[in-house]
């Protein structure tokens, strides 16, 4: 669409929209959504945001909203919404789909940030402790990332609102600013997430399937905007072709890393099952019969008899310690048996019945 037109030209040609660009612009405003979904589940399903860089939040967030301020007051956006009054539902609705692109995924966004914040912890995780690798960040750290992107969005509100009533003449310059801010903050959004991503060697709660949905239409995303924008508009859809492509690289890193580890587990039961095997298998000579493991308390749970070195390295929880502790002690109070009494190890002249 040209947008140098008077506002009058670009209302008339509201009114005949594009059906090839109607077509993919619902197309993008529903793969934004559906993009956002697996990574929504994955944080849920796993209980944690283990693997999620806090700083990605933050600068993705911020991004977002920087990004949809944009385009809420660049000259095509504030003439679409303009002419709506004159338009009907459906030709208002196409025109204004850049928009409602931009918000659903300032939304989506959003709620990363929210299920990050509920999620962020590591203990009460629903995966296995192998998966949780590195140190969890501290949730001082999650918490002022709440903040700062509640108080980024409120001084983005503020002072759009300050430029529409005050400043109107001046609303293009915020608006570049807000393209600016949003493509730089998308930028170096990637760059905590390459380097936890390159740190823990595996994605965590960082969902794939996300990604590849999104590497691809972020290319294609910015390519609509620019057909509907044009290069007056760069500062909003630069944005996307720089987030699509450092989004490529932190999905490389996944892929690879994703098939490294099933590489290695493929190694270590074929290392397992397959490899050669001890002569001693096949030995027709006797064999050392295996020793039986009598019962003792706890045993069906997988806990060590009592009277075990080092229990805190057979306990998996707090609660597996003090039950060794307390069948030890339990043990204690049952023995009737001295180890040294007539007959046994000790000394065979003295008495040990009279017990103190």
């Amino acid at each position: 669409m040209d947008v140098f037109g008077s506002p009058e030209d670009q209302c008339e040609r509201l009114k005949t929209p594009s059906y090839v660009e109607l077509f993919v612009s619902i197309i993008l405003l529903l793969g934004i959504l559906i993009s956002y979904l697996p990574q929504h589940y994955r944080i849920i399903s796993r209980g944690t945001s283990e693997g999620i860089s806090p700083y990605w939040v933050l600068l993705g967030t911020t991004s977002a909203t920087a990004g949809f301020a944009n385009i809420l007051t660049v000259p095509p956006s504030r003439v679409a919404i303009g002419c709506c009054k004159h338009l009907g539902t459906f030709e208002c609705t196409a025109g204004l789909l850049g928009v409602a692109q931009l918000g659903v995924q300032w939304v989506c966004f959003s709620l990363i940030l929210i299920l990050f914040l509920i999620f962020f912890r590591y203990r009460q995780a629903n995966v296995s402790a192998d998966e949780l690798r590195g140190d969890a960040p501290r949730w001082q750290t999650a918490v002022v990332v709440g903040l700062l992107c509640i108080l980024h969005g409120l001084i983005v509100i503020i002072i759009t609102g300050v430029f529409f009533i005050a400043l109107p003449d001046h609303l293009l310059f915020w608006a570049n600013f807000l393209g600016i801010m949003a493509t730089v903050l998308a930028a170096v959004q990637y760059v905590p997430q390459i380097w936890m991503t390159y740190h823990l060697k595996h994605v965590g709660s960082l969902s794939i399937p996300m990604m590849c949905i999104q590497t691809p239409g972020g290319f294609l995303f910015a390519a609509s905007l620019f057909a509907r924008l044009g290069w007056e508009g760069w500062s909003t859809w630069v944005i996307y072709l720089i987030t699509a492509s450092m989004q490529g690289s932190v999905l490389g890193m996944g892929i690879y890393y994703e098939l490294a580890a099933r590489r290695q587990d493929s190694h270590t039961n074929g290392y397992t099952n397959d490899g050669p095997h001890s002569p001693i298998e096949y030995s027709t000579g006797p064999q050392r019969p295996s020793a039986n493991r009598t019962y003792s308390e706890g045993w069906e749970r997988g806990l060590p008899g009592p009277f075990t070195g080092h229990p805190e390295r057979y306990a998996e929880t707090e609660e597996d310690l003090d039950d060794i502790q307390e069948r030890e002690e339990r043990a204690i109070e049952r023995e009737n048996q001295p180890l040294l009494r007539p007959g046994g190890i000790g000394n065979p002249h003295r008495n040990y019945s009279n017990r103190h």
